[in-house]
């Protein structure tokens, strides 16, 4: 059975943090994992073993991986147990962390090194040799923090505050409001809207309104609501319409994923939490 441990960072790192787990799961029946489009990045330190992603830009193998934001599924290889730390990162705030914009990790999977350069091995081992969950947190929460109080570049990579907003009343409508009435809502006209948004998040604004629909989707799926009530609670057109787009977003028909996924998911949600990797 999947276990996750939930985990709160530090107070300085929680408006670039949206949520941290500590994972352990047994090996995938169906061998892949499909991490869906989402409205986090992903950084991952996978301690049993390298970590393959697979589907996007490249292909990554690395205990430590730090996903960008996606409109089509990264596909992960489950086919042995795992076990780790997963923090899902903000893209408004990823740049502080990461030190390269979110829009540069566009449909990429990257290994840590590449971003914390040898600190990352070292990490990796630190926290591969000790079975504490807090002990873990601790390391990785304190490579962040350093990464945040060390840069006095930070203060000049702040995401203009109509992006930021746009960004919230996309999620907020759970992508519903139209992206010109965003746009009219911060001021900007919609192409500038469209150039600022991607910059800073990797998507455009209708793009990530497609994500945050589509979240919602999930969200009643795994609450096992009949799939023509999702398709109308989360409008789209009808269920034909909900079933295209998860194809489209998943890379899998929805009774694919019901069957293969869904179950994986709500065992591991009989736990802490659900797992996934966005």
């Amino acid at each position: 059975m999947s276990a996750l441990v939930p985990h709160t960072v530090p107070a300085p790192l929680r408006p670039l943090v949206a949520a941290s787990v500590g994972y352990r799961a047994p090996a995938y029946p169906a061998g892949v994992h499909r991490g869906l489009p989402s409205r986090h990045l992903t950084l991952v330190v996978e301690l049993l073993g390298p970590l393959t992603v697979r589907g996007l830009a490249e292909t990554v193998r690395a205990h430590g991986v730090v996903g960008g934001l996606h409109t089509a599924p990264a596909l992960i290889d489950a086919s042995r147990p795992q076990e780790g730390v997963q923090y899902a990162l903000s893209p408004l705030g990823a740049r502080v962390l990461l030190g390269i914009p979110a829009g540069e990790l566009r449909d990429r999977a990257v290994g840590l090194e590449g971003i914390l350069g040898p600190d990352a091995a070292r990490l990796v081992e630190r926290m591969a040799a000790t079975p504490s969950w807090p002990a873990r947190f601790r390391l990785l929460d304190e490579a962040l923090l350093h990464r945040l109080a060390g840069s006095p570049r930070a203060a000049g990579w702040a995401v203009p505050a109509e992006v930021g907003e746009a960004w919230r009343l996309i999620l907020a409508s759970e992508g519903r409001l139209p992206v010109v009435d965003v746009a009219a809502a911060v001021g900007w006209g919609r192409r500038h809207l469209g150039e600022q948004f991607r910059r800073a998040t990797g998507l455009t604004p209708k793009e990530a309104a497609r994500v945050a629909r589509f979240e919602h989707a999930q969200r009643l799926l795994r609450a096992c609501r009949p799939l023509a009530d999702v398709a109308a609670e989360t409008g789209y057109a009808d269920q034909a319409h909900l079933a295209r787009e998860w194809r489209a977003l998943t890379g899998a028909s929805m009774t694919t994923w019901l069957r293969e996924e869904l179950p994986f998911v709500q065992d591991a949600a009989r736990s802490p939490g659900a797992r996934s990797m966005s």
